[in-house]
């Protein structure tokens, strides 16, 4: 069986059994997009890493080295906001082409300290190694949480909505105007999306809030799309989730780009990945006082965009005209091996 065929998630899990059983103090293993080690009855350790491919992740014609860094630590930062936590301690692993001009790998770094430095985290070491064709960046970030603000995928429960932080569909716009320069878009809306997509921001202090308000039951960041991501809370908690088209957060530039590409923007902000918003489920009655809490705190709205059901009603979208479409226990969002959105 070749990769391609058994998918991103299947070899994850094949690789999961393969691997002997963790010892106790992992409280998190394979499978999420964190490993959660405890370290103390007061403090858990968090560990994240996420590589950067070129010609499969960027580009070097279409990012800047600059960009490219921030982008790599702002991934990894939003798996720690996630989780509630905070980030501390990055290593970098490079493998470059030997004949790259040295100011690529210093703007590179440059990027990743001032995003990271946002974060409150540093680097601290990593590794260097020759590649003959396209350059590979691999980020480690090590972070920390306090038990009882952890939140894991798994919490979520029957009844809870679903909510999401900012706009979705932005980035997957932002990859438009990308690949497509000659659009006839106002130059406003061109570099919203292009900033959402080469430059994202993690919601690191809205994760911090939700993990230490106490009234949030799961939480991911939307990095899949959130139909995907969303499915990753349905399979951790063994519930079935009901997203309503008609609620979903989209923004003005967003809609433009669309309209002028010919695309429906719905698909974007549903499969479009890439947004790192955040994407949680809580009780409908603390919906409004964590909207609340995010707004006077962070300054960031979150929008309810459906709930959660049983398992047996699987995933399903409502359309605006009552439609509703089931999608597949086999969908599972964006997968690197597929090379498409399933």
């Amino acid at each position: 069986m070749q990769i391609s065929q058994l998918g991103e998630f299947g070899l994850i899990q094949r690789i999961k059994t393969a691997l002997p059983q963790p010892p106790p103090e992992v409280i998190v293993g394979i499978g999420d997009d964190v490993a959660v080690l405890k370290i103390s009855d007061s403090e858990y350790l968090l560990a994240t890493c996420d590589v950067q491919v070129e010609k499969v992740h960027f580009s070097r014609t279409a990012i800047s080295p600059y960009q490219l860094g921030r982008r790599i630590a702002a991934i990894n930062v939003s798996d720690i906001a996630a989780m509630g936590g905070s980030p501390w301690w990055a290593l970098a692993s490079l493998a470059l082409p030997p004949e790259l001009e040295t100011e690529f790998v210093d703007a590179l770094y440059e990027g990743m300290q001032e995003q990271l430095g946002i974060a409150g985290a540093v680097i601290v070491g990593g590794n260097l190694s020759r590649i003959d064709k396209d350059m590979v960046i691999d980020l480690c970030l090590l972070g920390k949480v306090a038990p009882e603000n952890l939140l894991l995928r798994s919490g979520a429960r029957r009844g809870d909505l679903i909510l999401v932080t900012g706009w979705l569909g932005d980035s997957r716009a932002g990859l438009e105007v990308i690949r497509r320069p000659e659009l006839s878009i106002s130059h406003k809306g061109r570099r919203q999306v292009e900033q959402r997509h080469l430059t994202p921001q993690p919601r690191l202090r809205e994760g911090q809030e939700l993990g230490s308000c106490g009234l949030v039951h799961a939480l991911v960041d939307v990095s899949d799309g959130l139909l995907g991501d969303i499915r990753h809370i349905c399979r951790a908690s063994r519930v079935g989730a009901e997203i309503w088209v008609g609620n979903l957060p989209i923004s003005s530039a967003a809609k433009e780009i669309a309209h002028a590409s010919g695309h429906n923007v719905s698909d974007w902000a549903l499969v479009g990945g890439e947004d790192y918003e955040l994407l949680f489920t809580a009780s409908p009655e603390s919906s409004a006082q964590i909207q609340g809490i995010l707004g006077e705190r962070t300054g960031t709205w979150c929008h309810v965009v459906g709930r959660i059901v049983d398992e047996a009603e699987g995933l399903q979208v409502c359309l605006e005209n009552g439609t509703k479409i089931v999608f597949s226990e086999g969908f599972a969002g964006w997968d690197h091996f597929a090379g498409e959105k399933l």
